[in-house]
């Protein structure tokens, strides 16, 4: 009788970047995990908190179960991926994507949460955090690589200014983590 074999092959070789593949945000998984054990929390609270009052029923519960459910809706983060030419922007029901080396505007938008908005020549729009971009080198060379033929193409028109200015942030960031790194702080 044969036996199943458990091993699993695992690939090697070069970053997914450099082959020319689709990058994602690496951070994604510890966010989605963040966001809910942050609503659980609220929901923990609000249980304890209307059973210690003497009030807890079926009805405070499933008003609670509904408010931690929105919390966690609106802290779910979007799951950014980037390949060569493209960025996507997956949030729970629907994936924006943008053709980088075909980009006509790039905008940052302040507020309470940071965005950068991205719209390419076929009227596509993706909104991002430029953290993502910061914390993932490899997401950020693949949309700077599409925004230089871009604007070398001529089609980017308006968001150059903002893309100079998150690169050099990027670059000052990226020498505060070596000078970090090496001791040299």
């Amino acid at each position: 009788m044969r036996q199943r074999d458990d091993t699993r092959t695992r690939r090697t070789g070069s970053s997914p970047a450099c082959a020319g593949g689709t990058v994602y945000d690496r951070d994604w998984a510890a966010d989605v995990r963040r966001s809910i054990r942050c609503a659980g929390v609220l929901l923990a609270l609000l249980l304890l908190i209307d059973r210690a009052a003497g009030s807890l029923s079926w009805w405070h519960g499933a008003l609670w179960a509904g408010i931690a459910l929105l919390l966690l809706l609106v802290l779910f983060p979007v799951r950014v991926s980037a390949g060569a030419g493209w960025l996507a922007a997956r949030r729970l029901l629907r994936t924006r994507r943008v053709r980088t080396d075909l980009l006509v505007a790039v905008r940052p938008l302040d507020g309470v949460a940071q965005r950068l908005v991205l719209r390419d020549a076929l009227g596509n729009r993706a909104e991002i955090d430029p953290e993502v971009l910061i914390r993932n080198p490899g997401l950020w060379h693949l949309l700077d690589e599409g925004a230089r033929i871009s604007e070398a193409a001529g089609t980017l028109v308006c968001g150059t200014t903002a893309l100079h200015r998150l690169s050099r942030r990027l670059d000052s960031e990226t020498a505060r983590e070596v000078f970090r790194a090496s001791g040299l702080e």
